[in-house]
């Protein structure tokens, strides 16, 4: 399951892809039926990755991840609507060893709403992109980057038009 860059929006219900950034904040456009697009100020709003959100384990944090691909096996799902204790009765099978007491009501119907915004979207069958893969690019591009560096001429540093080139006289009386 590749969820890269599928984002939750805090103030938003929905879940949003990141599509761009600009300078004030992240391009989003909603994974809903309407395809809306908005734009998200870095410092206002709190976006959570859904591949970095974990849920409370009473040994360790489950990873959100797991817990989808758990669901993706089970036959039925209950409606987010669902009462307190169905939801609870359906997460104990679906999120092994999760903390029941940190683990609220709406967490889990956050998480089943989630489920099926994702479900029929091809990011959630593809394979995601191997951790090693990705650091192995970047430590690449950076070999590069510096072998380009290297090879540049260094061009000698020039005063701009505006900078200051007077002396400065004192203006004491004499």
């Amino acid at each position: 399951m590749n969820l890269r860059g599928i984002v939750a929006v805090s103030g938003k219900p929905g879940l949003f892809k990141l599509i761009g950034q600009n300078k004030t904040g992240f391009i989003l456009e909603g994974l809903d039926e309407q395809k809306t697009k908005l734009v998200v100020s870095m410092s206002n709003a709190k976006m959570a990755s859904l591949e970095d959100i974990t849920v409370f384990g009473e040994d360790d944090d489950l990873k959100l991840l797991d817990i989808f691909e758990t669901m993706k096996g089970m036959k039925s799902i209950p409606e987010p609507k669902a009462d307190g204790q169905v939801l609870r009765a359906f997460f104990r099978e679906a999120a092994l060893g999760h903390d029941e007491e940190r683990v609220y009501s709406s967490d889990m119907k956050k998480i089943i709403t989630w489920f099926n915004i994702v479900k029929p979207l091809p990011l959630f069958t593809e394979k995601a992109p191997d951790p090693m893969d990705q650091e192995t690019m970047k430590t690449a591009g950076k070999e590069a980057a510096k072998k380009s560096e290297a090879t540049k001429p260094v061009a000698a540093a020039k005063p701009s038009k505006g900078a200051a080139t007077t002396k400065r006289t004192s203006s004491k009386a004499k």
